[in-house]
């Protein structure tokens, strides 16, 4: 893997624990050798991971939706800014920049991009890792939800380890650098998303 894509929020939370973790998953990215490419954001968590990359000397590629291109939110010292239509054309070409997916803490719309991507995987569009950050226990419950729609019989049990859980960023980067995805059929053709 040589570049991560982060999908996190645009808020920082209610505690500067996320914030602070966010800097410093991009600092060990830059100081890895890891490019990013992230939503383009110079607020909230988005903001804080790709600070973290610049302040160390490493590269980030943002990429944002023209409307949100004001320079309250828009980041103004990214390597590369991509400007694109639609969140759609955002997801896509975050993703078709990557070699590996991280989902860090944040709302509606990193919860549309988790799903979204796994979506793809379990289509068998793309064999991407794709990482949980579970900064203290944050994604538990998403985690148990999952598991019951398994158990419900909406998930399939094979489609269960499409994504990674970690609570320590380091392990979960290894995790993602060895991973090996199941074996699915492929459903669709990845020109149909």
């Amino acid at each position: 893997m040589k570049t991560i894509a982060v999908f996190c929020g645009s808020s920082s939370g209610n505690e500067e624990l996320y914030a602070e973790q966010a800097y410093t998953l991009g600092t060990y990215l830059a100081l890895n050798q890891y490019s990013l490419v992230y939503g383009g954001a110079s607020i909230g968590l988005m903001g804080a991971v790709a600070d973290g990359v610049l302040d160390n000397g490493g590269k980030v590629t943002g990429i944002i939706p023209s409307f949100f291109t004001n320079k309250e939110i828009m980041h103004q010292h990214l390597t590369e800014c991509i400007i694109v239509e639609s969140m759609h054309e955002r997801k896509m070409s975050m993703y078709k920049l990557c070699d590996g997916i991280i989902i860090l803490p944040g709302g509606y719309g990193t919860m549309d991009e988790f799903f979204e991507i796994l979506t793809w995987a379990q289509l068998g569009l793309h064999t991407k890792p794709i990482g949980l950050w579970n900064i203290e226990g944050f994604y538990n419950p998403l985690v148990t939800m999952i598991k019951t729609m398994a158990e419900k019989g909406f998930v399939r049990e094979e489609h269960i380890p499409l994504y990674i859980v970690h609570d320590n960023y380091e392990q979960l980067l290894a995790l993602m650098a060895s991973y090996s995805p199941p074996r699915l059929r492929q459903w669709v053709e990845e020109t149909m998303i």
